[in-house]
């Protein structure tokens, strides 16, 4: 199908032959791994071959799609595109040091790549190579043609304990251990070259092809031949590609669309996919290495791992508190156990433990949705705990971690991170070099995550913490500046500094935004959107100025505005759809009575920046955090404010979406006569009733309701122009 799918837009027979062959697909067909492969400037997605939200995670070493060599081919890569390890290459050259730095070519249209197999043909070697992924497991296959010295190479010291046995050690990351247990399906002679470098031979030349199946642990040499053999020992390359397709069809499947372009069901299902690439389960046997204290611990629940709440807190978690609300139990669960083993509560938990990164205690903002839509947190006064502890001793400064600093002890003060006059001298030897204050976005990030804990504690009955609290959720209004228009920065007297906030700020505006400008964070009070309109001067003024975002010009060449904000990708006006401070923005018409913009824009975001190509993703996807606002936006509906229980209305892309349920309910959005054209709502209907308001609840989803839209080519800007109360709670 992948071949069809580049041939339809050449003549309208391959077309429609593609349309008939569509409707005969699976969910999990549409996924292409290969979408976002090449970047706009920065990170491009990978190609990763696991399974939904399990340990291994593979993809072939090359620096992109417009690559045509591979370095190796890993049997883990650790962390979220980080940590690649075990590295092995096929060969068939005299074994000398140069061999090990060999890159491998090989032929795009030869690769095959699914979440649950990959194979590639190295043309100048004609090796190929095929792959397929475990939860703890995996197992590559190598084709050598005839008459050729057929050899391994391992970028790693490994050890022999019999013919056909491997085993392995190394350490990510400075001091986490990763060890490896395999099999081949043949004898093999082993050796090294220059002492370092480990090889086997394959010398029964009736054995082919060669497979080799492995097993990793992050808790002992042991424990990964205990998965070996639980999970692998006994199947063959056909049995593990075979339920790892199986484990994809029944994630993805949960979502059932009808009508859409081929196009679109590619994109949407690909960025399903890349939901599930983490938090990932390291749970072994009831065991786990913690990087929070060093060790390994016994559970008696999955932990989990690898995230990015900056990053995932807006539309991930939330997209898991649907389709799988006890896994996503489970995840905070995590969360808790590393605060008990460290003493903070993390918000980048990665398998060494919480990387210092970005700004801001969004673990809170989850913890709180996930509260609010019924999941069951056991310990929530223990995570409570943790969250107040970050909120009062540990520092805000950006991509650090550890006690306060004198700009936390300013903050807890005065209300605001005070901020330095462009070219004055940094003090304070905790600032990053690099990342800076980013005053104005601290200030405003912490506003959120305060927010959050105030309603934590308000049904906890810590009403002492409530007040204090819900007083500090209030401090973006000491940024406030009416006069600019903006939110700026001041100086620790409490004077403006005056900025231009479209430019200023050093790279990435670090020194008062983070990795965007100030129209960016002009809209960074999900939590309390009706204060922000008044803050602006009204509904219209409000309006008019997301008009205004999404067409000013940035007033400079692409290159000059990209040089000093490399992460603002997606640019329509000054409006950045490749980051994620912007996914909640162009749902904010909402609130002001013209949801037929939202409907306008949300569409046309999806079609210009999220195309079923190498091309398709406009900036960092921060596994899964972008593709969520894909998933959602395609289905019809978004979590403007996580940690409110509701949904807002934007243009459902396919003409039916079902979502099963736990407890077998479905929730169900209906958009008749839905077309690529025909993106505005004429009317709608919840569970049967005449629904006037571009909002509905969580309970109301959860609950198996159906949303029923009436869609066609023209705005209606009547419906949605009345603002139901639930968008002012």
């Amino acid at each position: 199908m992948r071949f069809l799918f580049r041939l339809l837009p050449v003549t309208g027979m391959l077309f429609l032959y593609a349309c008939d062959t569509d409707q005969q697909m699976s969910a999990e067909q549409y996924i292409d791994p290969t979408i976002g492969n090449v970047s706009t400037l920065l990170q491009p997605t990978k190609p990763v071959m696991h399974l939904p939200n399990q340990m291994i995670r593979v993809y072939p070493l090359r620096k992109d799609y417009t690559d045509d060599q591979i370095s190796g081919f890993p049997l883990n890569v650790v962390g979220h595109y980080s940590g690649p390890v075990f590295v092995v290459k096929p060969s068939t050259q005299p074994l000398t040091t140069a061999e090990w730095q060999r890159r491998l070519t090989y032929d795009h249209d030869l690769e095959i790549i699914h979440p649950w197999y990959y194979s590639t043909t190295l043309i100048e070697d004609n090796i190929k190579v095929e792959f397929a992924p475990g939860s703890k497991t995996g197992i590559y296959r190598f084709t050598f043609p005839e008459h050729v010295t057929r050899q391994l190479l391992f970028e790693t010291p490994v050890s022999f304990i019999a013919a056909d046995g491997v085993t392995a050690a190394t350490f990510f990351h400075g001091d986490v251990p990763v060890y490896m247990y395999g099999k081949f399906n043949t004898r093999v002679k082993s050796g090294t070259v220059s002492d370092t470098l480990p090889y086997v031979i394959f010398t029964d030349k009736s054995v082919d092809p060669i497979t080799f199946k492995y097993a990793i642990s992050y808790v002992s040499a042991a424990n990964a031949k205990k998965s070996f053999d639980r999970e692998i020992a006994g199947k063959d390359f056909a049995d593990v590609q075979r339920n790892g397709q199986e484990s994809w069809k029944e994630v993805v499947s949960q979502v059932q669309i009808e009508g859409g372009t081929t196009a679109q069901r590619r994109s949407f299902y690909t960025a399903l996919y890349r939901c599930y690439e983490r938090m990932v389960n390291i749970t072994e046997n009831s065991l786990y290495y913690s990087g929070y204290n060093k060790k390994t611990d016994s559970t008696s629940r999955p932990f989990y791992v690898d995230d990015a709440t900056w990053d995932t807190y807006q539309a991930l978690h939330p997209l898991r508190m649907i389709l799988h609300p006890e896994q996503e139990e489970d995840m905070l669960d995590a969360y808790v156990r590393m605060y008990e083993q460290s003493g903070w509560m993390p918000t980048f938990p990665r398998i060494f433990g919480d990387h210092p990164c970005m700004n801001g205690f969004h673990s809170t903002i989850v913890f709180l949705d996930a509260y609010r839509k019924g999941l069951k947190i056991p310990r929530l006064e223990k995570a409570y705990e943790g969250m107040r502890k970050n909120a009062m001793e540990a520092t805000m400064l950006p991509w650090r971690n550890g006690s306060s600093c004198s700009l936390d002890t300013f903050y807890r003060s005065n209300g605001y991170y005070p901020a330095l006059h462009p070219d004055e001298k940094e003090t304070v030897s905790a600032v990053h070099p690099l990342e800076k204050r980013q005053a104005v976005a601290v200030t405003l990030g912490h506003s959120y995550d305060d927010w959050a804990l105030a309603q934590l504690a308000k049904a906890l009955k810590h009403e002492d913490d409530y007040r204090l609290f819900a007083t500090r959720a209030e401090n973006y209004r000491h940024l406030w500046n009416e006069s600019a228009g903006f939110f700026m920065p001041k100086d620790s007297a409490g004077n403006w500094i005056d900025i231009d906030p479209a430019f200023d700020g050093g790279p990435g505006g670090r020194d008062y935004y983070d990795e965007n400008n100030g129209w960016t964070y002009l809209w960074q009070v999900q939590h309390n959107i009706p204060a922000l309109i008044r803050l602006m001067g009204g509904e219209r003024q409000f309006e008019a100025r997301l008009d205004e975002l999404f067409r000013k010009d940035p007033g400079m060449p692409k290159y000059a505005f990209w040089c000093k904000f490399p992460d603002a990708t997606g640019l329509v006006g000054q409006y950045a759809m490749g980051n994620e401070p912007g996914f909640h923005i162009p749902y904010l018409y909402n609130y002001v009575g013209a949801a037929w913009k939202t409907q306008k824009r949300i569409r046309f975001l999806l079609d210009l920046w999220f195309k079923d190509n190498v091309f398709g993703i406009p900036g960092d996807e921060d596994g899964g955090g972008m593709s969520a606002f894909v998933v959602f936006s395609s289905m019809g509906f978004y979590p403007v404010t996580a940690g409110i229980p509701i949904y807002t209305i934007g243009s459902p892309v396919f003409s039916k979406v079902t979502v099963a349920l736990p407890g077998g309910k479905q929730f169900t959005v209906i958009a008749h006569h839905c077309s690529v054209v025909n993106k505005y709502i004429q009317g709608a209907k919840m569970n049967g009733e005449v629904l006037t308001s571009p909002f509905f609840t969580h309970q109301q989803l959860m609950e198996g309701g159906t949303l029923e839209l009436e869609m066609g080519e023209l705005p209606d800007r009547r419906w949605g122009a009345s603002i139901h109360s639930l968008a002012e709670r």
